[in-house]
């Protein structure tokens, strides 16, 4: 599972301290999958769901166990199929990795499920265990322990999005159309993936369903839907300009890191004739064997690649209200 590091403006707790977020992140999904993986094949009873801390995921708790909170449903023998239990493993490089607990901020997990089934295989319960992390994703891009910023409710519906979350590797780390200044003028850019050897700059092509895009060099691309024809903006102006403000902020911060750039669509074809230099293109057909390429990533995070990340975080724009004026506008919202 990807970390999500900027989603737009939102405040990230990423921001506050990168060189301990991302183990610590890679830490809570593996801990918590083990312990939910064995109380799922134990059978055990599940009274209601609550709230886990980092701390509660280091200790054994009195009276009930953490699968009694996390999954309410009746016990009985389950049937455990031979199926991959684990989640997801990663190497996590010393060169950089802290694992002090971070002081003064809010490190708890919090789910919101509404999960109304038992699950009959690990599979089923891996399902379960990602969709719900999701959520706590969203949760870390957007708060801080003295911060929030309001989420606009279409990324919690984003199926690109949760689909780079859910599939790639927690080694990679994504700005998710981050807002960056330049000059003092925002500017929002578009996905960026960095993985621990490379930056993936990707520009989305998705509008109509089985839209044709005939690409070539010049300003203005056509697109094609069924039988209608229309001039469109070539999305290579978008992705070259991210491009070049990308290798601005490396060079600044002294990163020697390559910069590739993706123009992606999944419900559309691009036609190209030969090879767009510099660029790959990936298409409806193309889609799942790209994401099958990334997903198989096995290099630990490196120290590069957090320093990458921060050269990109210096440079954006956050949006954000403190804790206490959130919760004063929901108690006068729950009143009126």
């Amino acid at each position: 599972m990807a970390q999500l590091v900027k989603l737009q403006d939102y405040i990230s707790r990423y921001q506050n301290d990168l060189s301990r977020y991302p183990t610590q992140f890679i830490r809570l999904k593996q801990n918590q999958w083990e312990r939910v993986r064995q109380q799922w094949q134990t059978g055990e009873v599940i009274e209601r769901w609550e709230h886990i801390d980092e701390d509660a995921l280091l200790q054994e708790e009195k009276g009930r166990t953490f699968f009694q909170k996390f999954f309410p449903f009746s016990k009985k023998e389950k049937v455990i199929v031979q199926e991959s239990e684990e989640i997801e493993t990663v190497n996590i490089s010393g060169e950089w990795a802290v694992e002090d607990q971070i002081p003064e901020e809010d490190t708890t997990l919090i789910f919101e499920p509404n999960i109304i089934y038992e699950p009959n295989t690990i599979e089923e319960l891996k399902k379960m265990f990602i969709d719900q992390f999701f959520h706590f994703q969203m949760k870390w891009a957007s708060s801080t322990l003295r911060e929030r910023s309001y989420v606009d409710p279409k990324y919690m519906r984003d199926t690109l999005l949760r689909a780079m979350l859910q599939t790639l590797p927690d080694n990679y780390l994504i700005f998710y159309y981050p807002i960056i200044r330049v000059k003092k003028a925002p500017i929002e850019l578009d996905i960026i993936i960095l993985t621990p050897t490379e930056c993936l700059c990707i520009t989305v092509l998705e509008q109509e369903e089985q839209a044709v895009y005939i690409a070539n060099s010049e300003r203005f691309w056509m697109k094609k839907v069924g039988k209608n024809d229309k001039k469109v903006l070539s999305p290579l102006i978008q992705l070259n300009r991210m491009e070049k403000l990308l290798e601005q902020m490396f060079i600044q911060s002294g990163i020697e890191m390559s910069i590739k750039k993706v123009l992606l669509t999944r419900n559309g074809y691009i036609d190209y004739p030969g090879t767009m230099y510099g660029t790959q293109l990936v298409d409806k057909r193309k889609f799942p064997e790209w994401m099958e390429q990334l997903r198989r990533s096995v290099s630990p995070m490196k120290h590069m690649q957090i320093r990458a990340a921060q050269s990109i975080l210096n440079n954006v724009q956050t949006t954000s209200f403190h804790r206490d004026i959130w919760n004063t506008e929901s108690t006068e919202n729950k009143e009126n």
